[in-house]
């Protein structure tokens, strides 16, 4: 069984959305990865779409630059939440798959992360607050994580604070 589904638009892409799936490792979410292109492969998407759902996921990641019409693709086969992860990489540095990933038509939406490892990291962060909705033990993982980050923002700031970095 599966959790989260991630589809990147191409292999290329796999570093940057790496980190995505290394956090849903770490919070104990059972997640998925492969590659599939809207424009490429249509059928193929599709397909994984209607197996992976049989399957039991629940949330879709979805990865892709340029055009970006991965997220739109599942969206339109899927009652799933679906979260869109823009890829920098063509002429226009990201922002054609920014907005390509965000304007989608009303009763298909896709959230919208930052672009590359960053909304990688927060796809992640995305799906696990939204599969904590119904599965305390992953709300109290969540929680721990969070506080984790916060504890290491405070120690950061005792560290500098020690050194005598402040200026009156």
């Amino acid at each position: 069984m599966m959790d989260v589904g991630i589809i990147m638009g191409s292999i290329s892409d796999e570093e940057k959305v790496r980190p995505c799936a290394e956090l849903l490792e770490q919070l104990g979410i059972a997640w998925r990865m492969t590659v599939s292109s809207a424009h490429r492969t249509p059928e193929r998407t599709e397909k994984l779409v209607r197996e992976w759902e049989n399957e039991g996921c629940k949330v879709f990641i979805c990865a892709a630059g340029m055009a970006a019409h991965l997220a739109g693709a599942v969206a339109a086969r899927s009652t799933r939440p679906v979260l869109g992860i823009p890829i920098a990489g063509g002429a226009l540095g990201g922002m054609d798959a920014l907005l390509s990933t965000v304007m989608m038509p009303p009763g298909f939406p896709v959230a919208t992360l930052a672009l590359d490892k960053a909304g990688a990291r927060n796809a992640a962060w995305l799906a696990a607050q939204i599969l904590a909705l119904s599965d305390e033990a992953l709300a109290g993982r969540l929680a721990a994580a969070r506080a984790e980050l916060v504890r290491g923002v405070e120690t950061a700031a005792r560290e500098l604070e020690e050194r005598g970095l402040q200026k009156a």
